[in-house]
């Protein structure tokens, strides 16, 4: 049988081509860079990643498919719930840029391979949320994980490094494993990886398809660090280098959401019975473990690894609602945990100290006194991430807690335990707080020009989507709106 090429639109992917295309061209620059001047590959990989940015903006209010094969259906698809993530993606990256430039320095890291891995991990990050083929999610998981296993042993002279690396690789194999087996079950159940052939005959798989919804939740669940798929986070958050920490809290979890909620909100809706109360149950473990075993911990990466579990948690709560409300408070969720978690690990690479020193909370004592205005911006992070109006994370929150009650009453209860955690989480992170302005010590920060740009550029848009969300969360329902259609076929 002859080979028939599928139809291409290179407009879908040209922000992935660009980022993909500006990391082989870092690639080879360094062939041919002194030592000395390979900074200026930090400097580069912006450029590549603020003009896949101006082209994904270009993008926004189109749809498109492409990788048609002959008499089947797109496997790649671009709408507004694709464009919007792939702009939160490539926001994460320059920020993420902009904190390696000081970061690298400060801990003597190669600079050379840092960027072009970053580069890498966001290609697959974007071909998580365009991916319309089970196939393609896979490939796109791969691609974004495989990076971010090299990235996690960066610091190669810390053994604490390496064994975040060795442990995320090997459970992050494991966990591929489930998500293919559940691939695999999902053909047998539909005849098909499509995502709207798996639409149409998902009704007829029985048991099958549900042996594959399971094992493609186990998937995603670890990807996203849910409860009980999370033991991987605080060992892997921990050892790696802390701009990489700060990169996968945000840009793993949001890819991982974004085929999930494309999956199991665009193409299950029906099944909604089966699967929402799964997901609901993990939401509240995942908010529960990941608030409390966060009260324990000194280090603070280790807190925000435990306090990364717990977004993902109120994130599962928007995907527990399974509507276009539930859509929509998911994608500005995780914009908002996206400049006020960034934002946050900018400061913690301010206090940090070479030799994986000044990460202890007791390192904070003291900060107010010597840098007053640093302490206010970062309690005003520590409140967003806890919720207190007037910031991102309360109208992030708010929005979550009132999806799930308008599209399903009976969650009250998942609402409850969203509300009850939220406040439990005040304690770990107010007491950064505390020890910032009421204790005297030796808190000193080291704020390079990028990591001012990095707080500025994290807390402009906190600010303005806690007190002005309106327009933004529009945009979110604008998204909602266009994903549903796309999945449907329509």
């Amino acid at each position: 049988m002859e080979f028939q090429v599928p139809t291409l639109n290179l407009t879908v992917i040209s922000a992935v081509i660009i980022v993909i295309g500006w990391g082989l061209l870092l690639m080879v620059l360094d062939l041919f860079l002194s030592q000395e001047k390979k900074k200026w590959l930090g400097w580069l990989s912006l450029i590549g990643l603020v003009l896949a940015l101006g082209q994904s903006i270009i993008l926004w209010g189109k749809s498109y498919e492409t990788f048609i094969p002959v008499g089947g259906t797109p496997m790649i698809i671009l709408d507004n719930y694709a464009t919007f993530l792939n702009i939160l993606y490539l926001l994460t990256g320059i920020l993420t840029v902009l904190l390696a430039l000081n970061y690298l320095d400060k801990t003597r890291l190669s600079q050379a391979e840092f960027y072009l891995l970053i580069l890498f991990a966001i290609s697959g990050m974007m071909l998580m949320g365009m991916s319309n083929d089970l196939i393609m999610v896979f490939l796109a998981l791969e691609l974004l994980s495989i990076p971010l296993y090299i990235l996690s042993g960066y610091d190669r002279k810390r053994n604490d490094s390496e064994e975040s690396a060795l442990k995320y690789f090997l459970l992050g194999a494991f966990s591929s494993g489930f998500f293919l087996f559940g691939i695999v079950l999902m053909y047998g159940a539909t005849g098909s990886t499509a995502l709207p052939v798996v639409a149409q005959n998902i009704g007829n798989g029985g048991a099958l398809s549900m042996g594959a919804m399971a094992l493609l939740l186990v998937g995603f669940g670890f990807k996203v660090a849910a409860v009980p798929f999370h033991m991987w986070t605080p060992d892997v958050y921990q050892g790696a280098p802390t701009a990489v920490t700060a990169f996968m809290s945000v840009g793993a979890k949001i890819g991982g959401f974004a085929a999930m909620i494309r999956l199991f909100m665009g193409v299950l809706p029906e099944l909604g019975d089966t699967w929402v109360p799964v997901v609901a149950v993990l939401a509240a473990l995942t908010m529960i473990v990941g608030n409390v075993v966060a009260l324990a911990q000194q280090n603070i990466k280790r807190m925000l690894a435990y306090s990364s579990i717990a977004h993902a948690g109120y994130i599962m709560m928007a995907v527990a609602a399974n509507s276009d409300g539930g859509v929509s408070a998911a994608l500005f969720y995780m914009m908002a945990y996206l400049f006020t978690n960034l934002g946050a690990f900018a400061i913690v690479i301010a206090l940090e100290r070479r030799g994986n020193q000044g990460l202890n909370l007791d390192d904070y004592k003291g900060l107010a006194k010597r840098h007053p205005g640093l302490a206010l911006i970062l309690a005003y992070f520590m409140l967003s991430l806890t919720g207190v109006p007037p910031t991102g994370g309360f109208s992030g929150k708010f929005f979550v807690f009132r999806s799930v009650l308008e599209a399903n009453p009976d969650l009250l209860w998942l609402t409850v335990v969203g509300v009850v955690t939220s406040v439990v989480s005040g304690y770990f992170y107010l007491r950064v707080v505390y020890y910032a302005f009421m204790y005297d010590g030796e808190g000193q920060a080291e704020m390079h020009p990028t990591l001012n740009v990095v707080v500025a550029l994290s807390l402009v848009p906190t600010v303005i989507l806690g007190f002005l969300p309106a327009y933004w969360f529009g945009l979110t329902q604008a998204a909602a709106f266009r994903a549903a259609l796309a999945v449907a076929g329509g």
